[in-house]
């Protein structure tokens, strides 16, 4: 079954400085049939203006996955982090018994677009912990790459949540196929372009829900970049 959450059904809030979307409910935005799917638990598609950003703020017991579209974002945090992200870099960041961080655009000139999502920790009190890395074009291209895993796999990010995470960028045209095992389920993020998830068409900042199938088949209308969440 697969179920499409088309883009302009999510909550929206424009602050001025942030323009922000919210697939699932989030701050003033609250949908009961929206809280939640599997261990998915925030998917906000955000753009901070220039010079703006996220005050010094707490997290606990979630995992946090940041992915910058397009612009720089700049991170600070309470382990003593202090990185700046750039367009195709992602950031995991492990909350555990808690931790404060603030994110920031440091331009003077262009916004940051970005996309963060929480997952819910599959065991509670860890210990923060964070990781930045990019994941080069060559092995995005046509193809899902995995960015974020439970076991690190091939260079991924390390998650602790039994959830898988890729990242694609496909051409016009392009078709990939994703296998889903008995009893997993799947979410696609799509960040850009249009695509066909089976029968359905997707537009950007559509969501689709699936659950009971085998194999995800999934076809490239016009240049596209999407996230593909495997989970338990």
């Amino acid at each position: 079954m697969i179920t499409v959450h088309a883009s302009e059904s999510r909550g929206h809030a424009d602050h001025g400085w942030l323009d922000t979307y919210h697939t699932f409910s989030f701050n003033s935005y609250h949908n009961r049939d929206m809280m939640r799917f599997r261990s998915l638990r925030v998917m906000n598609e955000d753009r901070v203006a220039p010079g703006m950003g996220f005050g010094e703020h707490p997290h606990h017991d979630m995992e946090i996955v940041t992915y910058v579209l397009s612009g720089q974002l700049e991170h600070r945090d309470s382990m003593g982090n202090g990185e700046v992200l750039g367009a195709g870099e992602f950031q995991r960041m492990s909350a555990g018994t808690g931790i404060t961080h603030s994110e920031f655009n440091p331009s003077k000139t262009d916004p940051v677009h970005l996309y963060q999502i929480w997952l819910f920790p599959a065991q509670k009190g860890i210990e923060p912990s964070y990781q930045q890395k990019r994941f080069e074009d060559s092995l995005l291209k046509d193809r899902l790459q995995l960015v974020a895993s439970p076991d690190a796999k091939d260079g991924a990010l390390a998650i602790h949540q039994d959830a898988k995470i890729y990242l694609a960028k496909l051409g016009i045209g392009v078709v990939i196929r994703h296998q889903l095992d008995r009893d997993r389920h799947a979410w696609l993020q799509l960040m850009r372009g249009t695509v066909a998830l089976g029968k359905h068409e997707m537009t950007a900042g559509d969501g689709a829900a699936i659950s009971d199938e085998a194999e995800l088949l999934v076809r490239a209308s016009s240049d596209a970049e999407l996230l593909l969440f495997d989970l338990a």
